[in-house]
């Protein structure tokens, strides 16, 4: 029954660390394509066509965009938000610090290596029980 959970063990520890290889590079790719952000604030603007955010970069020019539902929602009925907006690009902000999908990455790969070291353990008990 040991060698039955030794090579079970075995199986998820190599999985656990390959995944967590695989999913932190994948990390690594997305921060990378995802570019340079800076952090501004903006002057948000209530209209009837909707709502939109204006703000300076770093080169001086003024950009707008427009606030989604869901953007909306975070900044309520304020008059200035805290943005980040992309270097290099006109009109491309968003309101979280970071990307969602690099913080998905990194915490799946954060689970694969807590796998990883379960199942480490379960194998040297299982080895230490089979003595």
């Amino acid at each position: 029954m040991a060698d039955v959970v030794g090579l079970i063990a075995e199986v998820f520890t190599w999985i656990g660390v390959l995944g967590a290889l695989g999913l932190a590079f994948l990390a690594l790719v997305a921060r990378i394509a995802d570019g340079s952000w800076a952090p501004t604030r903006a002057v948000v603007e209530h209209t009837d066509d909707g709502s939109l955010v204006r703000w300076f970069d770093d080169q001086g020019t003024v950009n707008e965009a427009p606030l989604s539902a869901h953007d909306l929602t975070i900044v309520g009925g304020r008059d200035m938000a805290d943005i980040e907006y992309r270097v290099g690009w006109h009109n491309r902000m968003r309101l979280s610090k970071g990307s969602a999908l690099v913080r998905a990455l990194v915490r799946l790969s954060f689970l694969m290596v807590g796998v990883a070291a379960l199942a480490f353990a379960a194998g040297w008990i299982a080895l230490i029980l089979e003595g």
